[in-house]
């Protein structure tokens, strides 16, 4: 399909069949991974260029990093984010940040600037295993969070509509939203729930530098880009290169692990679906994490096997034990039940898990979402740990810092047709928060109903807080509707 010449922006969204979704592809951009419209910016020019030649390779983009756009990035930091192998913390470099930045810059344009190691830590995932992260130097972090934000000006042009991880103006759950609406309004009767094994880590370097040269073509950019990418980890003391990947931490990462996707799978899967599918196919995807409707069995399974093909020639592959084809949609329930089967499969996306249900009046077919009953125990047991250390302290300390819990997991977990599931984590945390106050003394006498009252006076109840995700949707596609 080839894009309109005269996109100015829109591009990225032809592909979806609807118009450009509020502030993404059409805005300013800002700083930091939020980056996106309303802030000022001298990228006006690339941006409408890069919209309406997708030839065009820029040559001139490394002057665009001026002190005042670092400034912004070192602003957009979080202050108290952990430190890099230097030990500089945001404060301490703000001590005497205008000298800093301006020295920065310096080396950045006489190309004396040398990046530096990212320390490696590990975080616990769901499943119970660690996730390893690379703290880059807070240098680091501000010069790459101000050049993320000038190539975004481009990619943010040539990335796809159903691509949602990591973008500006696009949030997970604008990701679930629109597959909601992409299962609901479309005819979708398979689910391919997929994930790539070890993506961040598997990223190809010399495909990934190609990738960027389509459209980069100041030697000075990729020069950076390679600079990071060299930089290695340190981890006990020791350093280790980077063959391959790129560290998930880093605020260039994001970008390039979207850059690799957009050829390596985005592309290739919206032709894919043009030219091979003979029914619909919808298709969202957040990061490394994605979701793919069909609706016949038979193009589902063809696409499954040309994508293995596809990711083996970029040094990918499909995790096998996340990956999986299900019956699931509209008819699903109905045809399983005539082969004597029993409910549709559930599938996990973005901290939901996504069933079959039908409407209370009508009976009709209704995509119930449900907080990830793994989410939910993992962060209890978070609780429960938090709890122990705050153990002696006063009633009303807790009470707000719990309430400040279960009011974060509200703002994501609030959507239609969950409210038992938040009332459910709202008694889990009461249950921590009684055992917690029992252990402070032998002679507790506190009962279920006293810590009733303390949950009432202190802890928020559940509200739905998120609309159902086709009002949601079509708002934000300004009416058009969807996916493919």
């Amino acid at each position: 399909m080839k894009l309109p010449n005269n996109a100015q922006g829109e591009a990225a969204e032809v592909v979806e069949g609807r118009r450009p979704a509020k502030g993404n592809t059409a805005g300013e951009t800002r700083p930091g991974p939020s980056a996106g419209q309303g802030a000022p910016s001298e990228l006006g020019r690339v941006r409408r260029v890069a919209a309406t030649d997708k030839e065009a390779r820029f040559t001139a983009l490394l002057h665009h990093v001026d002190v005042e756009r670092l400034r912004l990035a070192y602003f957009a930091l979080r202050p108290k984010a952990a430190p890099g192998v230097d030990g500089v913390t945001w404060a301490d470099y703000g001590l005497d940040l205008e000298d800093n930045l301006k020295g920065l810059h310096a080396r950045v344009h006489r190309g004396a600037y040398r990046a530096r190691p990212s320390r490696r830590v590990y975080i616990p995932k769901p499943d119970g295993r660690q996730r390893p992260l690379g703290i880059a130097a807070l240098e680091d972090k501000i010069l790459q969070r101000a050049l993320v934000e000038v190539l975004n000006a481009i990619y943010e042009t040539d990335f796809l509509g159903f691509s949602y991880g990591f973008r500006p103006g696009r949030s997970p759950h604008h990701a679930l939203d629109a597959l909601a609406a992409g299962i609901v309004g479309k005819k979708v009767n398979w689910v391919l729930d997929a994930d790539f094994r070890d993506y961040f880590s598997s990223l190809d370097h010399q495909w990934l530098e190609r990738f960027l040269e389509h459209r980069i073509a100041d030697r000075r950019v990729l020069r950076l880009i390679q600079k990071w990418m060299a930089a290695g980890v340190i981890e006990n003391g020791s350093w280790t290169a980077f063959e391959e990947g790129v560290p998930q931490g880093a605020s260039a990462s994001p970008l390039l692990a979207n850059v690799y996707l957009h050829y390596v799978f985005d592309l290739w899967a919206h032709q894919w679906r043009t030219r091979h599918a003979h029914g619909d196919v919808v298709i969202t995807r957040f990061a490394d994490d994605f979701v793919v409707g069909f609706e016949h069995r038979e193009d589902a399974e063809r696409f499954w096997a040309d994508l293995s093909d596809r990711l083996a020639k970029f040094g990918l592959e499909l995790n096998a034990e996340k990956t999986r084809l299900i019956e699931f949609g509209r008819h699903a329930a109905r045809d399983r039940k005539a082969r004597g089967l029993g409910k549709p499969e559930t599938f996990q996306f973005l901290g939901f898990t996504h069933a079959c249900g039908k409407t209370r009046k009508s009976g009709r077919f209704k995509l119930k979402r449900i907080t990830d009953s793994k989410r939910a125990r993992a962060k209890l047991l978070v609780v429960k740990d938090e709890m122990a250390r705050r153990m002696h302290l006063p009633i009303p300390e807790q009470g707000r810092w719990l309430a400040r819990v279960l009011q974060g997991h509200y703002n994501y977990y609030a959507v239609p047709d969950n409210i038992a599931a938040l009332y459910a984590f709202r008694k889990g945390v009461i249950r921590h928060w009684l055992r917690s106050l029992r252990r402070r003394s032998q002679r507790s006498r506190l009962t279920w109903e006293r810590i009733g009252r303390l949950a009432d006076r202190w802890l928020p109840q559940p509200r739905i807080l998120h609309p159902w995700p086709e009002q949601r949707f079509a708002a934000t596609t300004q009416g058009r509707s969807p996916v493919r």
